[in-house]
Parts: C-alpha cells; structure tokens; sequence
C-alpha cells in the first residue's frame, strides 16, 4: 500500500479531519470521524457496516499497523504524518495518532428490518438519549448481548459522534440501526412485527426479573431522570430492575445492560 505523507495541517487532502471537535457538533453529511486502533480494527472488520473513506496516522504507528492497513482497499487513502501535524489538522493533541474518516450506513426501513427478524429476536430501542457516553454504552451493550437492532429516536444524539463511537469500542460501526423514530409509532410497527414491548422504568410494579422471554422481545429505555414519557409506558409492558433499599437509579447503559443479559441469556 503507498502511504502518503502529509507536511502541511492545510493539505486539503486532509481537509476531512480539520478542526474535529467543532466539526463534530456541526455534522459532516454522511461522514463520520473514528479515533484509536481499537475502532479502526472494526471499521475495517468484515463485520463493520461502515466503510473508511481515508485514514490519517502517526508515522510511529504505521509498521505496527502493518496487518490493519494491508487488508485496506486500495482506493483508501492513507495519509501518514508527525505528531505536530497530526496536532494541526485535528486541533488539539491527538495521543492516539489514529484517525478514520467512515462512511455511515444507508437508511434502514424499520417494517422491512423487523420483517427479516429471528423469530426469537431482541431489539432495544432508546428514546430521548443526549449523553454520547451513554449512546456509546447501548451500543456496545447492545452488541455484547446480540441485540439485532439498535431503534434510536428523533430526540437521541447522533451514535456516530466520536466520543460515542469510542466508548462503543466500536460497536456502533457493525450494529444495524434504525434512526429518527417516532417512539410511539415505533412502538406500534414493533407489536405488529410480534414484538412484545418492555419499558424499563423505576416505578414499575413487575420487576425484570419476573419476565420470561417469550418469542420476539423489544426493550425501550429513556433518558436518564426524566425517563420514558407517560405516554409511551401506557404503550408497553413496563418492568424494572429492583435495587437495594434507599436506592433508586441506575446509569441508563448499566440496566439496559442488566435488561438485555436477562433477556438473552
């Protein structure tokens, strides 16, 4: 593979990577931003539903990337550069010194993807979720557990941030989603596929821990402190996790964790 050697921050040639953390919040139309070995080595799976478009690294990384970057088409770009290059084009320091810019996957239809469902499949679907750490940590639950497919409404941040991404270890990039549902309409579509629909909250009555699964189960969680709406649990079977005395809470991605264990196992 030819390696390209960047010189100068301005290269448009890596215009891509430029300014990173403002481009994060500004969007990059279809394109997202992947950090570390450990997300370029799924970017590059065959598991991966995302391809990489190019790759910018840190010269002293490149031979033990050797493996990696030789299973790469050939048609990707990979640009190599020094640590204070590598600083310029992203704007701040870059102590990974692997970046990728991927391509995100083509929309998914949610009637046609539960239509192709195991007929003992598990779904979990996330409303109102704004916290790109607890995003990353539903994926990756998600993905340890088998979910097969992550349902993210129109109110949940964008899972190809690169925080969200990382703290997915990846799973973001190889888990089919669906995105900007309507939760109640979601709902609905997901209980005439034959889902029987969970809500996950604390003040349910039936504790998860009395659910048997039964055919094709799907898990809606919320956002932290305010939770699913009203309007949605009246829609589902609401269940939650029972905890010791005096304590009521738990990190979103922890129980969705707990649920989806519980569910699968």
């Amino acid at each position: 593979m030819a390696l390209i050697r960047i010189e100068d921050p301005a290269d448009p040639r890596v215009s891509g990577f430029l300014d990173i953390r403002e481009r994060d919040l500004t969007g990059r139309q279809g394109l997202f931003v992947a950090e570390g070995e450990v997300v370029l080595n799924v970017l590059t799976s065959p598991q991966s539903l995302c391809r990489p478009v190019s790759l910018l690294i840190d010269s002293k990384r490149v031979e033990a990337l050797g493996q990696v970057l030789a299973g790469i088409d050939g048609d990707v770009p990979v640009y190599v550069a020094e640590q204070a290059v590598l600083d310029g084009v992203a704007g701040f320091h870059l102590h990974r010194g692997i970046l990728a810019l991927g391509r995100k996957p083509d929309f998914v239809d949610l009637p046609m993807i539960l239509e192709t469902m195991a007929p003992d499949a598990v779904v979990l679907m996330a409303c109102g979720i704004g916290n790109h750490d607890n995003m990353g940590g539903l994926f990756r639950n998600a993905a340890a557990f088998g979910a097969s497919v992550v349902l993210l409404d129109q109110t949940c941040c964008d899972p190809f941030y690169r925080k969200a991404i990382r703290v997915s270890v990846g799973a973001v990039l190889r888990t089919p989603m669906v995105t900007g549902l309507d939760t109640l309409a979601a709902v609905e579509m997901l209980k005439t596929a034959g889902f029987e629909v969970l809500a996950m909250t604390g003040g349910a009555n039936e504790a998860l821990s009395e659910v048997r699964r039964t055919g094709r189960m799907a898990l809606v969680v919320g956002a932290e402190g305010p939770g699913l709406p009203a309007d949605v649990i009246s829609q589902c079977r609401s269940v939650g996790i029972r905890m010791a005395a005096g304590f009521d809470s738990l990190n979103v991605a922890t129980a969705a964790g707990i649920a989806l264990h519980h569910l699968t196992r």
